[in-house]
């Protein structure tokens, strides 16, 4: 099963996260299908905290790929930003 989930890089003590579609059964920060947009929690100042390829995310789902339960959480906090500048 295909899942879209966080899969962490950065150092330590300053995460940061790709969002990624990968087989269920890779590593966390293993293997993947294609990265989706980033997460950074670090974020300060006028960086960008998080991003998303809505589309290449609609088509995942539309494949069938399950998003994790972080993943929903930060994809409904991106809609919120995003559709004021819309």
């Amino acid at each position: 099963m295909v899942v879209i989930r966080l899969a962490r890089g950065g150092s330590k003590k300053r995460p940061f996260y790709n969002i990624v579609a990968t087989d269920s059964r890779n590593r966390r920060d293993g293997r993947f299908n294609e990265r989706i947009g980033y997460y950074n929690p670090m974020a300060a100042g006028s960086a960008t905290r998080l991003s998303i390829n809505e589309e290449a995310l609609n088509r995942w789902v539309s494949k069938g790929a399950q998003m994790s339960s972080t993943v929903e959480r930060l994809y409904k906090e991106f809609k919120k930003t995003a559709a004021p500048a819309a």
